[in-house]
């Protein structure tokens, strides 16, 4: 009960801190905070409170419901086309290699979506839902407040190999990572602050596990990565087997949304190996790593700038899209 209250005193203060504001265009269409102002002006309430209920049940939940606004705006555009189960022609990104046995979060979106349906009645839609859960979830545990710009419509399908293709893997390349960033009309600035949300949340053994014995195919560990941590991520993640086995993106403050993920880097204790490149495949991104690392504020102003400018991602607009009643499965007409 201590835990669960303690996240709505924080919830509570910093409802208080001033979001950060930015203006932005797109030619999909127009989006801007106060889109449901008159039409439904509970929702903002409606989903903090919700966020802030899921997250004193698990604090892991913070990153969990953060990373599925990622994953949703990296395929086909920020349409909630993650959010759709199997069925009716439909198959389902859930299934796909980045999210199978991943993402999760799902029930949260459910209740905060029933809610808002008893408030306001096919009114808001489950994009914009994923978009303030991002916000909200980063608020919650110590991160930067921003104005979240609204008006997205749902999407009718889903894109499985959108999905396998277009999310950014542990294991890319810097090279492939920045162009998948550049594909979505985000730049290298956006691809490190971005990144900056791997100071809270979790990583699967499978997921870092050729860096700790094959690396390179030559059966030798990651020279990048610090050989203590290295050992102690092999007392929990073997050669073989226990592919699901969970491990901290950053070890030193895992439920607190900081900077202490580049500082980490800086000392080569990076997780994954999209972590440990920002620093040692680019002078551009090893200079922002520095930089974020020495001005928490800095990292902070950055990041919720790019998580505006990932929100535009091709938004369905105006007459395309629908508001889904449902966020697991389109309307029926």
């Amino acid at each position: 009960m201590a835990q669960f209250m303690s996240y709505f005193i924080v919830l509570a203060l910093l409802a208080f801190a001033p979001p950060l504001c930015f203006s932005h265009k797109t030619k999909s269409g127009y989006l801007y905070p106060q889109f449901y102002d008159h039409s439904c002006p509970q929702l903002q309430q409606i989903v903090k409170s919700v966020v802030a209920k899921a997250v004193a049940r698990e604090r892991r939940m913070a990153a969990s419901l953060l990373r599925l606004h990622f994953h949703d705006c990296f395929v086909k555009g920020c349409d909630a086309s993650l959010l759709l189960d199997n069925g009716g022609g439909i198959v389902s990104e859930k299934g796909s290699n980045p999210n199978k046995n991943s993402v999760r979060g799902f029930e949260v979106i459910d209740e905060i979506k029933a809610a808002v349906e008893q408030a306001c009645p096919h009114t808001v839609s489950c994009a914009d839902i994923l978009a303030l859960t991002a916000r909200d979830s980063t608020v919650i545990v110590g991160g930067p407040n921003w104005e979240v710009p609204l008006g997205r419509k749902d999407a009718r399908g889903a894109s499985l190999s959108g999905s396998n293709n277009d999310i950014p893997a542990p294991n890319n390349t810097f090279n492939t990572i920045l162009t998948k960033f550049k594909r979505q009309g985000l730049n290298l600035g956006d691809l490190v602050a971005l990144s900056g949300a791997h100071t809270i949340g979790n990583a699967r053994c499978v997921s870092f596990r050729q860096r700790l014995y094959n690396q390179n195919n030559n059966g030798q560990p990651d020279v990048t990565l610090n050989h203590l941590y290295a050992s102690k991520l092999r007392n929990q993640c073997p050669r073989s087997g226990g592919d699901q086995n969970l491990f901290f993106l950053d070890y030193v403050s895992p439920f607190n949304f900081d900077n202490s993920y580049y500082k980490n880097i800086l000392s080569y204790n990076g997780l994954l190996n999209s972590d440990q490149i920002l620093l040692t495949k680019n002078h551009a991104s090893m200079k922002l790593v520095k930089q974020y690392a020495e001005n928490m504020e800095l990292f902070f102003h950055h990041f919720a700038k790019s998580m505006v400018k990932m929100g535009y991602i091709s938004p369905l607009t105006g007459k395309r899209g629908e508001i889904r009643q449902n966020c697991r499965r389109i309307n029926t007409y």
